[in-house]
């Protein structure tokens, strides 16, 4: 199993912009992400700051990605 990358927020944002999700709405530094077939999600956007693996992990659920396909995002 590959490792999780250690990503800002702004990063999974966008690579989950890459996979078709759309900035819904802002509230303070959570980003509110939404697929036209009805995922969605939420990203913590702090700064500099990483998002710790658990939280990654939790997107992907989220979003229903699967690890490789998250990964080659990043590319």
């Amino acid at each position: 199993m590959t490792r999780l990358p250690r990503a800002t927020g702004r990063q999974v944002t966008q690579a989950l912009a890459k996979a078709g999700f759309e900035i819904v709405r802002q509230r303070g530094s959570h980003v509110f992400l939404k697929h036209a077939d009805g995922r969605s999600t939420v990203v913590p956007v702090h700064a500099q700051e990483a998002i710790g693996p658990g939280l990654i992990s939790k997107i992907l659920r989220d979003t229903e990605l699967k690890r490789e396909v998250f990964l080659g995002l990043f590319d």
